[in-house]
């Protein structure tokens, strides 16, 4: 779905699980690693956290052994992040938001909204306390109190001046249609990277924004391209790049002006960035699309696998990129 709601879970919308009203715990399951995975986070040197769909948690300390995790909640998920060792966050369907206190060993849901219909697809914590949650269709959630209160914001600096003016007229007319169009007006929020104290925010309709107080306030850069933003990280060497559809990466040795279109020779949509401990730049992307630069992002080698499975999300662990894709968890070897 990181298509229609934005990247990464391209191949979930077929598998989306339906919430009831009551969220049901997710199944053991013993193939749990060779399911449909959505996001990979190192939580410290020596642990591994993926998740997915079906409410998919796993542990790893190699990256070849997964064990899964008891999770409260069926419901797909996109994104988890940990702001230390023991504390950490994993958002996705049915606006959910799980916690956890110890590890990933155990998850306690903080937020389950199946009544809203959409999916959060990323969630970023700059310390055990303060946390945001974005989505589909703008879909933004804050705490300041490590989850236990979430608080749901409407940014609508991201909207042109014919949109606010259409909102404000419809408010006074029918309050209950404003609630429903200001629901859906907004782009998707695909991603959120935190560098230093400036947050960036890409998304739908070359959505690319950077905030100074943690998201409170965004300043949105003059579009440099018409489809969506799916990542944007911070090279080793200090520039920013950001990837998209259909092959699109722009790099920027100004903190986002101006921008310059690298060509990548693939017609991939990128999912995810991922710097490497020798200082390459990776693109994982759907059909097996995998492109590797060595020189900060100025051009980029096709390394595809050939099975053509998409590579959703990944990291770089002992040496060797460790993904998560539409058939599981796999690692990858890379000589330079």
């Amino acid at each position: 779905m990181k298509n229609v709601f934005a990247a990464a879970l391209c191949c979930a919308l077929a598998t989306k699980v339906y919430a009831v009203t009551e969220p049901m715990p997710a199944i053991q399951a013993p193939l749990a690693s060779k399911s449909l995975l959505l996001d990979i986070h190192q939580i410290e040197q020596g642990q591994l956290v993926a998740v997915g769909e079906r409410g998919h948690v796993l542990l790893s300390t190699d990256g070849e052994n997964w064990q899964q995790q008891a999770v409260p909640v069926q419901s797909t998920l996109t994104a988890v992040t940990f702001a230390d060792e023991d504390h950490g966050w994993a958002v996705g369907y049915d606006a959910t938001i799980l916690a956890t206190t110890d590890g990933g060993a155990t998850w306690a849901i903080q937020q389950y909204l199946p009544e809203k219909q959409k999916p959060l697809l990323d969630v970023v914590f700059k310390d055990q306390n303060n946390g945001v949650a974005i989505g589909a269709y703008g879909l933004f959630y804050r705490t300041t109190d490590g989850g236990k209160n979430w608080v749901e914001e409407f940014h609508g600096e991201f909207l042109p001046e014919e949109d606010v003016e259409y909102l404000n007229e419809l408010k006074m007319e029918d309050e209950e249609a404003y609630l429903d169009e200001r629901g859906s007006i907004l782009p998707h929020f695909n991603k959120m990277v935190m560098d230093g104290r400036t947050s960036y925010l890409v998304g739908e309709i070359g959505l690319i924004a950077k905030s100074n107080d943690f998201g409170q306030n965004w300043q949105q850069f003059d579009p440099i391209y018409e489809g969506s933003f799916f990542d944007i990280e911070r090279t080793q060497q200090g520039n920013l790049l950001a990837a998209g559809l259909r092959g699109n990466v722009f790099r920027s040795l100004r903190n986002g002006t101006p921008w310059q279109h690298i060509p990548t020779d693939s017609t991939a949509l990128i999912n995810d960035i991922v710097l490497t401990d020798d200082d390459r730049l990776l693109l994982l992307g759907n059909g097996g699309a995998l492109l590797v630069s060595e020189d900060d992002g100025q051009k980029f080698v096709a390394w595809s696998q050939p099975d053509g499975k998409s590579l959703i999300a990944g990291v770089w662990f002992n040496n060797r990129l460790v993904a998560v894709s539409e058939d599981g968890v796999r690692t990858i070897t890379i000589a330079k």
